[in-house]
């Protein structure tokens, strides 16, 4: 029988936590923080699962042959299952944006959801994976910032996707290990992302200073690892640490949008993700 701890391990649960964060700091650099903000983040946290679930069923053959301890292979969740909760958490997810947020966050949540399911099944394997998936990242930032001026959010947006790639192209390698080229190419990308994240109009505030300083020693300390033994459980690790650190950046792209005690609350879900990866892999 399938228990909730199951279905947790399926979509990956403690993950999301690396989920509110892009919807808040899109909503920070678009000027529309409002009650509607959390409702948001929660159909953002819906679709992310949705993503999570999607992937395992997709991936369920592969799986069976290098991850067999996983729901689906190891016979704790049934394929069918996992399509369906896929589907249902989407179908919540988008009704959810629309219902809070209305026309404009709908525009937004159906092409995410799409963009979600086209790297699930048609584009994890290729080369754009890692570009599509840093896509839906920034779709996801954008649709914290749909019930405000859109363009202020386009550089957090960047951000956040571009962060997104150096984990995804890590990722492709959780198996098989990686030449320590990749890794010298994703810090590479972390450096500049944690610098896009602290720029601002003739200023360098400190707050955003120092929370993307914390995301770039974390995630990049395991990058380094990495180039220095590129196995792959050091690639494992190092993509744990760009999911569970997000908050980080998030926190620091928050309070760049002139909401700073937000984004130390934002920031602050880095270390509980951390804490509670080590109950449920977030990979």
């Amino acid at each position: 029988m399938t228990t909730l701890a199951d279905l947790a391990e399926l979509v990956r649960a403690p993950a999301a936590l690396s989920v509110p964060g892009d919807v808040i700091a899109g909503a920070a650099a678009a000027g529309a923080l409002s009650p509607r903000t959390p409702g948001l983040a929660g159909a953002s946290v819906l679709l992310y699962w949705a993503g999570m679930a999607a992937n395992d069923w997709a991936d369920r053959r592969l799986d069976a042959e290098e991850r067999p301890e996983r729901p689906i292979p190891s016979g704790r969740v049934t394929p069918a299952a996992a399509v369906g909760l896929a589907a249902g958490l989407t179908a919540a997810g988008v009704g959810l944006a629309a219902a809070v947020g209305g026309r404009r966050a709908a525009a937004l949540a159906v092409p995410l959801a799409a963009t979600i399911w086209g790297y699930d099944l048609l584009a994890k394997n290729t080369a754009a994976g890692p570009a599509v998936m840093a896509a839906c990242r920034g779709l996801d930032v954008l649709l914290g910032a749909s019930n405000g001026r859109m363009t202020r959010a386009l550089p957090a947006a960047a951000t956040v996707a571009a962060h997104t790639w150096t984990v995804t192209a890590l990722s492709r390698r959780e198996v098989t290990g990686a030449d320590a080229t990749l890794p010298m190419r994703t810090l590479a990308g972390t450096a500049l992302v944690a610098a896009s994240a602290v720029a601002a109009p003739r200023r360098v505030a400190v707050l955003p200073a120092v929370l993307a300083g914390w995301y770039a020693a974390r995630y990049g300390a395991a990058q380094a690892e990495v180039v220095r033994d590129p196995s792959a459980g050091r690639v494992r690790a190092a993509v744990g640490a760009g999911i569970t650190g997000l908050p980080a950046l998030q926190g620091a792209l928050t309070a760049r949008g002139g909401a700073g005690l937000l984004g130390v609350a934002v920031a602050a879900a880095a270390p509980l993700g951390r804490r509670l990866a080590r109950k449920v892999s977030p990979t």
